[in-house]
This record gives structure tokens, C-alpha cells and sequence, in this order.
């Protein structure tokens, strides 16, 4: 599976936050990709994240609009698509004014990780853990617990 993280802001690369990043990216088999630009209008942000999503990838958009998951469910889902002939997902983490709502449009799901305002940084690293659980629970791993 290809997973691309198109994100809003620059995360500092010795920061706290881009080491869990970069240590749940070293730990997946899946091919992690983050791209991310600079805050900039809203419109702008919309463009960038709209104009970098791969070609034929589910897109899940993290918005507080979104539905709110258990990891297993979120597992269930992506197996599903994977089963279904899906390759390829690409979330999408927007700025501190969230995505405008032709972004939203485009997503196949919109996920929210709860009512918690959280720093984009932190969001990421957060992202990338969940990405690796969803990974060790389609393969029957015992990282996750119920």
C-alpha cells in the first residue's frame, strides 16, 4: 500500500513530533510519502492539497465534520477497499481555518480524530502511529489491543 500525507504547514525536522513521524514511517511496509507547504490562504491550501492527490488513491480528509472511528473500524474499512483493488490512500491534514468545502467534497471518507483541538504537528505524528496500527491489524499483529 502507498500512502500519501499532504499536509498544511512545515514540520521543523528535528522537532518531537517529526521524529514519531519519522520513526512510525521507518517501521511501516507500506511506503509513506508526506508532502506539505507552507500556511498560505485558505484557496491556496485547498489548491495544493487538491492538485497533489495521486491519481485513483482513496482520499481521507481529517476535518472535524468527519466520522469519528475506532482504529478497527478505520482497519476494516481500508482492508475493504484494499480488497476491493485500492492501492493507494492519501489523507489530507488542512490549516489552522480547516478545508474549504470542495475539498471535502473530493474525500471518499472524512475522519475526525475526536472533538480535541490538536497542533497540526502533533496531528501528524498522531496520523502516522494510527497509520502503522491500521497496518499491523490488517496483518493479524498483535500491536493493537481491544
Amino acid at each position: 500500500m502507498k500512502v500519501t500525507i499532504l499536509a498544511i504547514g512545515k514540520c521543523k525536522p528535528k522537532s518531537p513530533e517529526a521524529q514519531i513521524i519519522d520513526e512510525y514511517v521507518k517501521r511501516s511496509s507500506w511506503h509513506i510519502q508526506i508532502k506539505e507547504k507552507d500556511n498560505a490562504t485558505q484557496a491556496e491550501e485547498a489548491e495544493f492539497l487538491q492538485s497533489h492527490i495521486p491519481v485513483g488513491a482513496k482520499i481521507i480528509v481529517l476535518d472535524e465534520r468527519g466520522e469519528n472511528m475506532k482504529s478497527l473500524e478505520l482497519a476494516k474499512k481500508i482492508q475493504n477497499w484494499q480488497l476491493d483493488g485500492c492501492s493507494e490512500l492519501c489523507f489530507l491534514i488542512g490549516g489552522a481555518d480547516g478545508h474549504l468545502q470542495t475539498t471535502r467534497d473530493k474525500a471518499d471518507l472524512l475522519l475526525s480524530f475526536g472533538k480535541l483541538t490538536l497542533p497540526h504537528m502533533l496531528m501528524r505524528a498522531v496520523l502516522s502511529e494510527q497509520i502503522y496500527r491500521i497496518q499491523k491489524i490488517i496483518e493479524g499483529h498483535p500491536y493493537h489491543r481491544e
